[in-house]
């Protein structure tokens, strides 16, 4: 009787701390819709080391730190770019030694070699201008249906068409059924990365040019 009543309190034990993940993260979430960025990456990071074992909260901290250096781009200086990509990369390191082969971690990583790339192509392009095109097709062939692996490569490739001149009619087809897919996609679970369809609407608009 004691043995199934500590295993009892165990179970219930597991799920009250589940839980409490769960709403941190929701909590983290609501913050990120009322766009108070940095609550929600302090509250992500709170999350990532009482959860140690949870991946997820490390890859929305990485996540936010990389999103950050688009606003205001053309200003930012490379020292506050550096320390942004910094942060977000201690972060997927961290994500990558809880989970392995992991498609959503190689897509945010490939997302951090893009802003360096933005940054500067003539410096940063030829050594991460291979890795991006390597992690997206490695991704969306192992996940051939996931939007946001789908609409980051294909924007990626319309981005790369237009600095060497060429056209981006090739990708739009891929890019528009990742639109469409973005409707009725289900990730594994409510805290997995979703996406957004929005930034791609823009990007889309590229084909009709």
């Amino acid at each position: 009787m004691k043995s199934l009543i500590y295993i009892f309190l165990l179970c219930v034990s597991t799920i009250t701390a589940q839980t409490k993940y769960e709403q941190g993260m929701r909590k983290a979430f609501e913050l990120l819709g009322a766009e108070k960025t940095e609550e929600a990456s302090n509250l992500f990071e709170r999350i990532s080391t009482a959860e140690n074992d949870k991946w997820l909260p490390h890859y929305y901290v990485a996540q936010i730190a990389i999103i950050k250096n688009w606003k205001d781009f053309d200003n930012r200086e490379e020292a506050a770019l550096k320390a942004n990509l910094d942060k977000a990369q201690e972060y997927l390191n961290n994500a990558n030694s809880i989970t392995t082969n992991n498609a959503y971690i190689t897509y945010l990583q490939a997302q951090l070699y893009t802003v360096w790339v933005a940054h500067d192509g003539m410096k940063y392009g030829m050594k991460y201008a291979g890795k991006i095109e390597q992690m997206y097709q490695e991704i969306t062939d192992k996940h051939p249906d996931n939007p946001l692996f789908i609409a980051a490569k294909a924007s990626w490739d319309m981005g790369s068409a237009r600095y060497f001149g060429k056209p981006v009619t090739p990708y739009c087809e891929e890019l528009q059924r990742a639109i469409k897919l973005f409707a009725t996609f289900k990730p594994e679970t409510e805290l997995h990365p979703k996406g957004s369809v929005t930034p791609y609407l823009e990007t889309v608009k590229q084909c009709n040019e």
